[in-house]
């Protein structure tokens, strides 16, 4: 009887340790979604390379000082996000969260170590209150 209950508190152990612990990818660790508050935080350290992946035409309505723009809907996207530094955080959005995600996911893919994903797009920077250059 005592066997049973130690190896029952054994297997017991095992299976709140296996499913307590979070399951990180690297995904988790190299894409970071952000809030507005924090990517202003980044800018104003001047801690992140920062990559509109809007259409050039977006690009030219208004955009967050600084940002370059490569077009992540562009058949060369991969080829033109090869010139950006891999090493070196790099800080995306688009309009709304949507191109930026799937283009952090292509980013991550390819090498970068780490990816901030502004939340909301540059929707959400304007709705707070931020500027934009045009």
């Amino acid at each position: 009887m005592k066997l049973f209950f130690r190896s029952f508190g054994i297997c017991l152990f095992c299976v709140l340790v296996l499913t307590g612990c979070k399951n990180t990818t690297s995904h988790d660790q190299t894409v970071e979604l952000i809030t507005v508050e924090e990517m202003d935080q980044l800018l104003e350290m001047k801690k992140v390379q920062l990559i509109d992946v809007r259409t050039p035409k977006e690009y030219e309505k208004g955009h967050i000082s600084g940002a370059i723009n490569i077009d992540f809907r562009d058949a060369n996207f991969e080829s033109l996000i090869s010139s950006v530094d891999k090493t070196k955080p790099v800080a995306v959005y688009c309009g709304r969260g949507g191109r930026s995600a799937a283009c952090a996911s292509v980013m991550q893919k390819a090498g970068f170590t780490k990816i901030y994903d502004l939340d909301g797009g540059i929707s959400e920077w304007k709705y707070k209150g931020k500027k934009v250059t045009e």
